[in-house]
């Protein structure tokens, strides 16, 4: 059981070679970190019988009134809840706060009647959503915004 950086060895015929007319930008963004690996970015999970699981992106940083705040970190407490699917955190520019967060999640059942069987409109489960991340992370971290999608 490790977890790290998703670096990749060997090259792919649909592999990035450069930023447009920033090659210098490129060179340190995905090939300086990890010299003679491609950095994808991504943060992964190797279990013991050899599965890797993407766990984020490591650079997807939101600054929210001084507070540095990892998506992936808001994703992983949303995705544990038992009616969520998917979910994705974005930051959006804040005349206040610098940067604010938007919630976008896929419930686990789509359907509003199953919804509903199981105790949830899309309101209240965004409420319990914001909640839950305001307990398991701290208050700054709710999101602003809650999408189902």
């Amino acid at each position: 059981d490790v977890s790290g950086a998703l670096c990749i060895s060997q090259a792919w015929p649909g592999m990035a070679r450069t930023i447009y007319n920033d090659h210098k930008r490129f060179l340190e963004t995905y090939l300086t970190p990890y010299p003679g690996f491609f950095f994808t970015g991504d943060g992964v999970y190797r279990t013991s019988e050899g599965y890797y699981q993407l766990t984020g992106r490591l650079d997807d940083i939101i600054n929210i009134s001084g507070h540095r705040l990892g998506t992936a970190e808001v994703e992983d407490v949303v995705n544990h809840h038992v009616a969520v699917a998917e979910s994705a955190v974005i930051g959006y520019p804040h005349e206040i706060k610098g940067e604010g967060k938007m919630l976008s999640f896929l419930p686990q059942n789509t359907s509003p009647r199953a919804m509903a069987l199981h105790g949830y409109t899309q309101e209240t489960l965004a409420a319990e959503l914001q909640e839950l991340i305001s307990k398991k992370i701290a208050k700054y971290a709710a999101p602003d915004y809650v999408q189902v999608t």
